[in-house]
């Protein structure tokens, strides 16, 4: 036979039986909601840092994630989007340099410009592709794609139809200076292009093609105004 339970506990004994069993009605009464998916139980905050000189800040996940900002912006896509067919026009008119120039100095300008932009079109169009953002063609009218129409920066600096057909038909010395002349105006609005996307855009990638193109283009100006002169 087993001994009987000390006073005390016994005590302990009776109060550990009496928690067990309104714990158990408790938790397996039909219809109770765990407890981790009752109303009372709070969601947690999320730390929002402050500004320079402001305190940090407690928000919802909800209003934290409205707070995120996007990766990218009109700017952005406008500026890739021109600049496709912006590049296309360059080319073309390189390869016209590569058939009708008679400076070597000239061909040799035509073809690094060809080099550099076709590989960066490419570029920009997975951009624009990956963000599932429409991607110009050569069959469009590159004025179809100027976001100027539309309240945003434009895209400047390309020939006009009849320049370029007059590029076409010229040859030899006077080529090159027509050539020279209308590069160096295209050129112009691709910086002017890359300047309001570096002040307008977000993207961080697309910040890099315009830095490029601002510093590679700059650089060739200098040389074809320089040819120019010595024209």
């Amino acid at each position: 036979m087993l001994g009987r339970l000390s006073r005390p506990l016994a005590a302990a004994a009776t109060g550990l039986a009496i928690a067990l069993s309104l714990s158990a009605c408790t938790s397996d009464e039909p219809g109770a909601a765990p407890a981790s998916s009752r109303s009372d139980v709070e969601t947690p905050g999320v730390l929002q840092p402050g500004g320079p000189g402001e305190a940090n800040e407690t928000i919802s996940p909800e209003d934290a994630e409205k707070a995120v900002e996007p990766e990218f912006n009109e700017a952005d896509v406008a500026f890739m989007q021109m600049m496709v067919p912006h590049h296309a026009q360059a080319i073309v008119m390189a390869e016209l340099a590569e058939k009708h120039a008679r400076s070597d100095r000239v061909r040799e300008l035509a073809a690094r410009i060809r080099a550099a932009q076709g590989p960066e079109i490419l570029m920009m169009a997975s951009w624009l592709e990956e963000r599932d953002m429409a991607v110009p063609t050569a069959a469009e009218d590159p004025s179809e794609w100027d976001h100027s129409e539309h309240g945003h920066n434009g895209m400047v600096g390309m020939l006009t139809e009849a320049q370029m057909d007059e590029l076409r038909r010229a040859r030899g010395a006077a080529f090159d200076r027509l050539f020279l002349r209308a590069m160096v105006q295209h050129h112009e609005g691709a910086i002017d292009m890359a300047d309001d996307v570096a002040v307008d855009g977000i993207d961080i990638m697309v910040s890099e093609v315009a830095a490029d193109v601002a510093l590679t283009q700059t650089a060739e100006i200098g040389r074809m105004r320089e040819m120019l002169d010595q024209a």
